[in-house]
């Protein structure tokens, strides 16, 4: 692959998503033209104020259909695969976009001669989990690799950044509910900083020495779930009791969960509960790829969670509640 100061064209697909406009700001910036691979091109013009005029451009492309994803593709120099799903809405959901659609993307792009493929998993991939979104993940990242050797897998931990479906949902749980509810309160995080997982992509795409090897992406700190929902109590302010949520009914309120059409929690994800999600020991990393001062929670997460504090910025004037 050239250098990333000359201008070439990189597909990036799920460009829009909470990862992707990162990655798409930061290629933009090193001159590549950048096609986003978006089942909503309409929704992702918002982007197209991150480059000059042209140079980012929303595609129709979901990567279930053969056709769109070999249209994104051509000619394109990088592929980005940002592409996944944490609930099903249809029985094989999962298999369609982790495993399928991943496996697509990889088989056109090598035959398209893309040079470079970064695709990006998640930490607990594997193909002999007992989680369904797990399991699928790990699949998918086997097919990647029969499919295009050469890919770059990049598994993170929780993202946190001012977008995410992390900080901000345990914040509006702190405002609104008179407890705070504990799932798993052991089980151990890594979070890590969307910016610094942009940057890794993009350092990915660039380094000779990434090319078919597999990264574990975390944060400077280890939390457990019940620290992290104690650090949102006191980020935002609010007094609210920690109450541990038995299994029983833990698994109760994900069957009810999944009835609705943005299930709070899945019992898919019950199982991912069960088990750490930090970086393995050993395993290459963010600092391998160039990222060695990654941001910790406690200096990004306050700025975005003002908004949940009783009288929201004005945090000095209002009490606790």
């Amino acid at each position: 692959m050239r250098g990333l100061g000359v201008r070439k064209v990189a597909t990036v697909f799920g460009g829009a998503g909470f990862v992707g406009r990162y990655v798409v700001q930061r290629l933009a910036h090193r001159d590549f033209v950048v096609r986003v691979g978006t089942r909503d091109p309409v929704g992702a013009r918002f982007l197209a104020t991150q480059g000059r005029v042209g140079q980012i451009v929303p595609l129709a492309a979901d990567i279930r259909d053969e056709g769109a994803v070999a249209r994104a593709v051509a000619e394109a120099d990088l592929v980005v695969n940002l592409v996944g799903i944490l609930f099903e809405r249809r029985s094989g959901d999962f298999a369609r976009i982790h495993v399928e659609g991943a496996e697509r993307v990889a088989r056109l792009s090598a035959a398209a001669g893309v040079s470079r493929l970064v695709h990006v998993s998640a930490i607990g991939a594997d193909p002999r989990s007992e989680s369904l979104y797990a399991r699928t993940k790990g699949e998918g990242e086997e097919a990647v690799r029969k499919a295009f050797p050469g890919a770059t897998i990049l598994r993170p931990s929780l993202i946190f950044g001012p977008e995410d479906g992390l900080f901000n949902r345990f914040g509006a749980m702190a405002q609104w509910l008179p407890v705070m509810p504990v799932i798993r309160g052991g089980t151990r995080f890594q979070p890590v900083y969307v910016g610094d997982v942009a940057d890794a992509i993009v350092a990915a795409a660039d380094r000779e020495d990434a090319i078919g090897r597999t990264y574990e992406l975390g944060g400077p700190r280890v939390m457990t779930m019940r620290e992290l929902l104690r650090f949102v109590l006191e980020t935002t302010r609010r007094r609210r009791p920690l109450v541990d949520v038995p299994d029983g009914v833990a698994r109760l309120l994900a069957w009810f969960g999944e009835k609705l059409p943005n299930p709070p929690l899945t019992r898919d994800q019950l199982l991912l509960l069960g088990k750490d999600n930090v970086v393995a020991e050993g395993a290459p990393g963010l600092r391998e790829l160039g990222v060695t001062a990654p941001k910790a929670v406690e200096a990004v997460v306050p700025g975005y969670l003002a908004r949940f504090r009783p009288g929201g910025q004005r945090v000095d004037l209002v009490p606790a509640s």
